[in-house]
This record gives structure tokens, sequence and C-alpha cells, in this order.
């Protein structure tokens, strides 16, 4: 099998590289560049392509790979709403993801980045470098006795509980489908209620999350319903002072709106691993030239923390992700199951 890899980086290739023995009947090709419309055409000849969660993998970009003879479209990455896998599957070609590589190193660094927040510490840190020891406006919140909010439970939102009942916080849930194992451990104190709406789809009662939790963080899937599920109106609905952290999927939240509530005071913190205006930055060095005005306004604000979509970005996890994705590239010619929960289409 002849794979092309966009988006390489010198960390994919150690970690890929160190799975290949296991996987002899794969030959790679690592490019830096990136997967879109406009590069699809580098994939001659190749029998599949790798992409990662910042590529642009449209109809149209589909339309050229499966042109080209490309029959797998490998995401190494849980997300896979980068690609039209609606064109895909009506060309015959084969998406798979990593659904599972790391669900406690997202859940540490959501935690990691929404404590950061909350304590200044990215702001304590810069003074005391420049021999300032003063503590004005670095005051926080103690999470202890506090409720926290998740919206989504799977697995990476199950590790987040975990997390925050070692805090000894009161744990809530929201998710379509609640997790009565989380309930029976303890790690869950009680699910919002899910209802009907008046066409009879099921509905998570957020907004019971919102007016209780005085942390809340994002674990849910990006589509048309959760598209901006957070916004002026969510907000408006939550607690002064709440801790806000994302490491979901930047579409989850209108960034405008955050900007509002972290200006109104609405926010006490926000940690935000993805934004929705972050694909220009994410994963580039920028430092020698200008960014976007939604990025410098996010940063200027001194309970805000922002990283560049690294929530997952472990030794543990890009092991994972590598040993994952091969699997799946090689699953068909080796007669065996793709990875549990890995083929979108």
């Amino acid at each position: 099998m002849k794979l092309l890899f966009f988006g390489a980086t010198d960390y994919d290739r150690d970690s890929f590289n160190a799975e290949l023995p296991d996987f002899p009947e794969v030959d790679i090709t690592f490019t830096k560049t990136n997967l879109t419309w406009r590069t699809a055409i580098l994939a001659k000849g190749y029998d599949a392509v790798c992409a990662f969660v910042n590529a642009n993998i449209n109809a149209m970009a589909v339309e050229i790979l499966a042109g080209l003879g490309v029959k797998h479209i490998l995401m190494r990455c849980a997300g896979f709403d980068a690609v039209d896998h609606a064109m895909a599957k009506t060309l015959g070609l084969t998406v798979t993801n990593v659904p599972a590589y790391s669900p406690e190193a997202i859940a540490e660094h959501a935690m990691a980045i929404g404590q950061t927040a909350n304590r200044r510490i990215h702001k304590g840190y810069i003074r005391v470098r420049e021999n300032d020891f003063s503590l004005d406006g670095l005051v926080g919140e103690t999470l202890v006795g506090k409720t926290a909010g998740i919206i989504g439970t799977g697995r990476i939102g199950a590790a987040l509980c975990k997390i925050c009942k070692g805090y000894g916080m009161k744990v809530i849930g929201a998710d379509l489908f609640p997790n009565q194992g989380l309930v029976d451990a303890g790690i869950v104190d009680e699910y919002v209620e899910i209802f009907e709406d008046e066409n009879g789809n099921k509905k998570v009662d957020y907004d019971s999350l919102y007016a209780q939790a005085d942390f809340i963080s994002l674990h849910a899937f990006l589509n048309k319903e959760s598209y901006h599920m957070i916004g002026e109106e969510s907000i408006a609905k939550m607690k002064d002072g709440v801790i806000f952290v994302n490491t979901g999927r930047g579409g989850l939240v209108d960034t405008m709106a955050i900007i509002h509530g972290v200006k109104s005071g609405k926010f006490g913190a926000v940690g935000l691993d993805v934004y929705e205006e972050e694909n220009e930055n994410v994963y580039r060095n920028r430092s020698g030239e200008l960014v976007d005005s939604i990025t410098a306004r996010l940063c200027s604000f001194p309970n805000v923390v922002v990283t560049s979509h690294q929530a997952f970005f472990t030794k543990q996890a890009l092991g994972e992700i590598a040993r994952v994705t091969l699997t799946n590239a090689v699953a068909k010619e080796r007669g065996i199951d793709y990875v549990e929960r890995s083929v979108v289409c």
C-alpha cells in the first residue's frame, strides 16, 4: 500500500516510523503540505491518504482523490468533520478515524487550561520572571465543593468527570445517551433530563446544567444541531463567574459570544484549545506575522488561556494514533476488523 501522509511534522514521522516495522506492507511518503482540494492532486499514484483535523477535504477534494484512484482516507484524529464523508461514501472511498487515542490526555489538558485560566497561572508565571511578586489580579476560585457540568460523557468526558470528582466537585453530566455506569460508580452525581421537542425529537436539558455549573467543559460532537450550541443565549443562562473550557470542536462555540461574555464578567475564566477561527494559525509558527484580531483579542484577556489544539499531544497519544491509523490502513488487506468504531464510511 502506497500512503501519502499530508501535513507531516517531525513528531508525526517519529511516531509513525516507530510503528512501521509491524506494518511492512505500508510504504509511507511524508509531505508537509496540508490536504485541500488544491493539493489533492499530489496523491496521484497512491492508494490512500492520511490527514489531520486541520485538513479541508471537501467534496471537490474527495472527487479529485477518487479520480486519482485513492481508495482510503485515513484521518489520524478523532474528528472527521474535515471530510465530506457523504461524497466519499457516494464515490466508494473508505474513511476511518482514530476514535479514542487518548481520552485521558485530552481530559487532563481540559482541566489544566481551565485551572491555568482560573488561577491566572500564566500571568503569575510571567510576573515572577520579571521579578514582580505581587498578587493583584491573580485571585481565582477553589474548585472543591463546586459543580462541574460536563457536556458529552463519552470516553473523554468520562475521564474528565473522574478528574472533577477527584477535585471534590459535584459532577453533572449532559448527554443524549447517559452513561449509567458512571452514575453507578459515583463518578457522575446526576444527568440532566432528556425531553422531546414539539417534533418528537429527543433533546438534552442543557439549561439545567448551565444554571447549576460553576465549571463547564465541552466534549460534544460537532454537527448541525450542536453548531454554536454555546452562544449569547446559552451563555446568558450560565452562572456569573463560570469557568468555561472547550477542547472539543471550535464550531461548538460562537467566539464573539465568548468575547462578549469575558468582557461583561459572565466568565470568570476561559480555557480554549479550539476555537472556530483557528485554522489559519493551528500547527503553524506565525511569530513573525500579524495574527488575526479574533486570536489577538482572545489572548489579550488575563482570564483566558488559548492553546493550539494540543490537548491530544502526549507521547502515548501519538503512539496510539500511529498504531490505530496503520491498523486501519491494512485491515482490508489483512482480512481483519478495523479498529473499534473507527469506520466513518
